[in-house]
């Protein structure tokens, strides 16, 4: 039996089908992974992502702290609320997990990290942490979190937790949060769709998602999730980036605040001295051409080398299989690569990311 969210009863009473998560009983999906993804698109849906984990950063000397921990700058924040995304290196420049800082107040900071990651990047933090003194790091798991995404999303959020949090939540910018009472709501997500992702206290977990149901909004599992982080071109760690492979060949370069120069974050000089050489490699999008499905790890053959896909899957949106792959430097987007789909080589297109935002094809 692995680790359970205080909605795992009601995920179970629901029908869903249980698999295991990164040792989380999760639900994977609810009756049919498909619908719920266009729930998404095309209206409301709502996610259990209470196993992520919650983290606050206290200290007079937090900041210097965090802006040594990651590779985007969270000199960046300067309203409360407001949050950013960043990958948190080791000294190789290898990812060891990607997350969220959200900027609280001066000496206080809040971080949402994966569940797979949870004890190493425990572990990384609080080494890392020891030579800045006085920072505390808590974990906060009598919280939990539902993602609500959709182009429905708020205004059913709204609904379902009250019309008085719409005055403090509806004007937030993307990558944003607003503290009302024990409610953290903020404008982040994995679906590439508006909607909130709500961290909450667990007793109330139960409560919250019931009325979420009752404005509308239909229970979604991972699967889903999946599907709709891919069309988004989100990366998942351990699929589409890890320990082995830079921000720089993952498509994340733009998470890397290389200015001010002066700033020393962790694996700062592993990715200048790639930058220098060239990076070897990069994350590109593919459609694919013939019939079949893109999946994980299958090989990619193009005329600079060969390649391998990170995340692959169909595309319910779209109609279409397509995958995000990590491909030699020299491959151009608009360019033909093949695949190897069970033993037969298929024609894929290379394309640029995201395949979707907001409900439409990004495609042209």
């Amino acid at each position: 039996m692995g680790h359970r969210t205080p909605l795992y009863d009601t995920h179970v009473a629901a029908g869903a089908k249980i698999v295991d998560f990164g040792g989380w009983d999760m639900p994977l999906h609810y009756g049919s992974q498909v619908e719920e993804h266009h729930q998404v698109r095309r209206d409301a849906g709502m996610f259990d992502v209470s196993h992520m984990v919650v983290s606050d950063f206290n200290g007079e000397k937090v900041r210097d702290f965090l802006r040594t921990l990651v590779a985007n700058d969270i000199a960046k924040l300067k309203t409360r609320g407001r949050a950013i995304y960043s990958c948190m290196l080791n000294s190789k420049g290898g990812v060891i997990d990607d997350l969220i800082v959200y900027y609280m107040d001066d000496t206080w900071y809040r971080i949402v990290s994966n569940a797979a990651t949870h004890e190493k990047d425990l572990a990384w933090m609080k080494l890392a942490a020891k030579e800045f003194g006085g920072v505390t790091i808590t974990e906060r798991p009598e919280l939990a979190m539902i993602a609500v995404q959709g182009p429905n999303a708020k205004d059913k959020t709204y609904a379902a937790i009250g019309e008085n949090i719409r005055e403090a939540a509806s004007g937030l910018k993307p990558f944003h949060s607003v503290t009302i009472g024990q409610l953290m709501i903020a404008t982040t997500g994995y679906t590439g769709e508006e909607g909130f992702e709500i961290i909450l206290p667990a007793k109330a977990a139960v409560f919250t998602w019931q009325m979420l149901a009752e404005a509308g909004v239909k229970p979604c599992g991972l699967g889903a999730r999946d599907t709709l982080r891919l069309e988004a071109g989100m990366n998942l760690y351990g699929s589409d980036m890890d320990e082995t492979t830079t921000p720089l060949e993952s498509g994340l370069a733009w998470t890397v605040a290389l200015e001010p120069k002066e700033r020393k974050f962790i694996g700062r000089d592993a990715l200048e001295t790639q930058l220098a050489a060239g990076v070897p490699r990069q994350l590109v999008g593919l459609l694919l051409e013939d019939k079949g499905v893109l999946r994980n790890h299958m090989k990619v053959y193009s005329a600079q080398g060969d390649g391998e896909i990170t995340s692959g899957s169909f595309s319910p949106t779209l109609n279409q299989s397509i995958a995000l792959a990590r491909v030699p430097a020299g491959v151009a987007l608009g360019s033909r690569v093949e695949v190897d789909v069970r033993g037969k080589r298929l024609a894929a297109k290379v394309v640029k990311y995201p395949f979707v935002r907001n409900g439409k094809s990004c495609l042209g």
